[in-house]
């Protein structure tokens, strides 16, 4: 596992949240990941959300709601995320191809159900929240001022290969 997960956590409370927020497609044309990581969520319309903010620099986590990387189908999306450190992604749900896209860039896209959810954004009102995840034993547990929260998660045996080795391509070399 290259990666890890895990870390300080931004919280956008919000479902339906698309690849085009997540990095406008002005930026597709980049010819390195590396050049699209001051765009990350540059387009996101959300009350208190500065794109530009300390925030979201020092997120390693993002928590959101269902649906999320809806819209145009890109590997953009989540390598955005990538090289701005953010390997784990929480939400009740995802469109299938950013989440395969997650997976096979070896980074996590945790599910998690909506009575799970809410505890988690609870959690964001008693002040920053850490949250620590063990893909293993598929828990993580979030605290959040003085009050921590676990929680338990299924990630398939493939899509656990694939993050274990970094990703899709570092899966394929190894075996093929």
């Amino acid at each position: 596992m290259k990666k890890s997960f895990g870390g300080p956590a931004i919280f956008l409370d919000r479902s339906d949240i698309n690849t085009d927020e997540i990095i406008p497609a002005k930026y597709l044309t980049e010819v390195t990941k590396e050049a699209l990581k001051p765009y990350c969520l540059e387009d996101l319309k959300l009350k208190g959300f500065d794109p530009n903010g300390e925030k979201l620099r020092r997120a390693r986590v993002v928590v959101s709601r269902q649906n999320f990387g809806c819209g145009s189908s890109r590997e953009h999306a989540p390598w955005v995320f990538e090289v701005n450190d953010i390997h784990t992604i929480i939400a009740q749900s995802y469109a299938r191809i950013f989440r395969q896209n997650m997976f096979n860039g070896g980074m996590l896209a945790i599910e998690l159900p909506a009575d799970d959810l809410e505890r988690l954004f609870a959690l964001e009102k008693e002040g920053d929240v850490q949250i620590v995840v063990d893909l293993e034993g598929q828990k993580l547990t979030a605290k959040g001022g003085a009050r921590t929260e676990s929680f338990s998660f299924e990630v398939s045996p493939f899509d656990k290969e694939l993050v274990r080795a970094g990703g899709w391509v570092e899966f394929a070399d190894a075996r093929y």
